[in-house]
Order: C-alpha cells, then structure tokens, then sequence
C-alpha cells in the first residue's frame, strides 16, 4: 500500500508542476490589453477558473498523499534489524594475559675478546 502511495504521490507532483507552468502570470493580460494577441491555452476567461480549480485539486492530493505517506512511516512496523537484541555475550574461560613489552631491549652486549696472539701493528713504523 505504501508502493502505491509514493507512485501517486510522485505522479502527482509531476502533475502539480506542469499545471503550475502552464498557468499564466499576473502580468500576461497586461500586454493583451495593449492590442497583442491573446496566447492562452483555453480562450480569454477560461484558464483561471480551469487551471485554478486544477491546481486547487492537485495540490489537495499532494497533501493527502504527504499525510499518509508521514502516518505510514510513523507507524510502520519495527524491522527485523531493529526487532532482534543484541546477541548476549557467551561465557568464555578466561584467558593469560598478554605480557606487553615496555620498550626495545639492549642487545647484549659481545663477549670479550679473547688475547691476540700478535699485537697489532703501530702506526709510524
């Protein structure tokens, strides 16, 4: 039911614009008077009342058509994302904890080493 009602609705509004753009402004019977032509769709007195009482029932439509489709929304179902709980932590055995370390460790330090058999040899000689 709501599928049909968003359609009507946006069928509606498209409607509502082109009646709207297809109805003359204040100022078009000001050059008509003038002695130009008159370029209205349905004769010289028509379109006013015509056009007028059509925008009057479209735009009644777009309100009913908003109304329900805001009524539908707010008391629509929950869905089932929203219905289920959170699943509840399992028990689990507990773990070690993890030793962290507090920084980089020293390399050790190289052993002595052993005599030299030879001396190393002096600069200068």
């Amino acid at each position: 039911m709501t599928a049909f009602i968003t359609i009507l609705h946006v069928v509606v509004c498209i409607v509502l614009i082109l009646v709207v753009l297809l109805q003359a402004g204040r100022g078009a019977s000001m050059g008509a008077a003038f002695g130009g032509s008159s370029q209205t769709l349905f004769g010289s007195t028509g379109p006013g009342t015509f056009l007028g009482k059509m925008t009057t029932v479209i735009a009644m439509i777009f309100m009913l058509t908003s109304l329900a489709l805001s009524y539908s929304t707010l008391h629509r179902a929950p869905s089932l994302m929203e219905s289920t709980s959170p699943p509840k932590a399992e028990k689990t055995l507990p773990q070690a904890p993890v030793q962290q370390s507090t920084g980089p460790t020293a390399p050790a330090q190289p052993a002595a080493p052993a005599s030299p058999e030879k001396p190393a040899p002096t600069a200068g000689k």
